[in-house]
């Protein structure tokens, strides 16, 4: 890592501990925070989206006006896949969106959506300080962004036909995983895979091209898919699924804000941290709830049904995503340390 990175990410982590200090005279900034879910308010629908707002409140409150955010919902700023490469040129300020579906252009970022690498929100909240996190977050801040709030969401499958529960369940269906780390192991098992953003999976499924779906627990209950799936494979309890979706700022537009805006957007971000904690596990036991109600059926998964497919992710996807690059192989080393 070269001098100036260095002193900018020890920069962020004092930040966020620091106690604030008078705002610099300077004229009212708003940052444009961009993301794919549905819109709602501070205080009802999609967790990630009131995460946004209560972040957006936060800092207009806490600055005095000098620093807001403005949120844009449902992708009505730009297109899913272009949020993330839009901050690493400056182009877009913020973005509360899967790490993963930037895998393309930055492979190491596959590692957020590595089935088995995380089992659980305890082992998953402690990479941000684990060496594994560290080493995630140099690798983003070379690339142009820099992480706010770390969130993970456990996953869960919707399926408009049989459930999808064990490995060889999936033989024969056509299934997105949404990653390609995650596409490898339901190769594996005998799935056909289809790769799309997660709010486009209901129209997959309504027309037929999808036969199952793997997303978080919030989108299965944001998108409605219980209109279009009645069998849910839930992420509560047992489950090799999770995502990391952080909400995410531009290096470029961050550095440009004064010292005490940076030390508040790090702040805040930090805070947000526990209510997406909380709002993420909710979900988890709320979406079997929905399911049910519509008249579908709740299925959970045992500890042998997740050490099956965590044993073909060993095999295939982990395999693959460490021979991508040194970095990559470094950091699925860092990660088999928190295991």
């Amino acid at each position: 890592m070269n001098r100036h990175r260095r002193a900018l990410l020890q920069g962020l982590t004092a930040a966020a501990a620091l106690p604030f200090v008078g705002f610099e005279a300077a004229a009212a900034t708003n940052l444009k925070i961009s993301h794919q879910f549905p819109g709602g308010t501070a205080t009802e629908g999609d967790f990630r989206d009131r995460l946004c707002r209560r972040f957006a409140t936060e800092l207009e409150k806490r600055s005095g006006g000098a620093l807001g955010a403005t949120v844009y919902p449902g992708s009505s700023l730009m297109k899913t896949n272009a949020q993330f490469s839009a901050m690493r040129k400056g182009a877009l300020d913020m973005s509360l969106v899967p790490l993963s579906y930037a895998g393309g252009e930055v492979p190491e970022v596959n590692i957020g959506l590595m089935p088995g690498v995380v089992t659980s929100y305890e082992q998953g909240t402690s990479w941000k300080t684990a060496e594994v996190g560290k080493a995630l977050s140099d690798i983003l801040a070379d690339k142009g962004v820099i992480l706010v709030s770390w969130i993970w969401q456990a996953g869960g499958t919707a399926s408009r036909g049989k459930a999808l529960i064990e490995p060889e369940d999936a033989k024969g269906m056509k299934v997105r995983g949404g990653s390609r780390e995650m596409d490898m192991v339901l190769k594996q098992a005998g799935a056909a895979v289809l790769s799309l953003p997660s709010n486009e999976i209901y129209a997959a499924m309504q027309t037929g091209a999808l036969d199952a779906a793997m997303t978080s627990s919030t989108s299965l209950i944001s998108f409605r898919l219980e209109e279009v799936a009645k069998q849910l494979t839930t992420g509560r309890g047992k489950t090799y699924w999770f995502m990391f979706e952080p909400l995410m700022i531009s290096r470029s537009i961050f550095e440009a804000l004064p010292k005490d805006q940076q030390q508040l957007v790090m702040t805040v971000g930090a805070e947000m941290e526990k209510f997406a904690l909380d709002a993420a596990k909710g979900d988890d036991e709320a979406v079997a709830k929905v399911y049910e109600k519509a008249g579908g059926k709740a299925n959970d998964m045992s500890a042998a049904t997740v050490a099956k497919w965590q044993a073909i992710a060993r095999d295939t996807a982990w395999k693959d995503y460490a021979a991508k690059n040194d970095n990559c192989a470094r950091i699925l080393k860092l990660v088999e340390k928190t295991l």
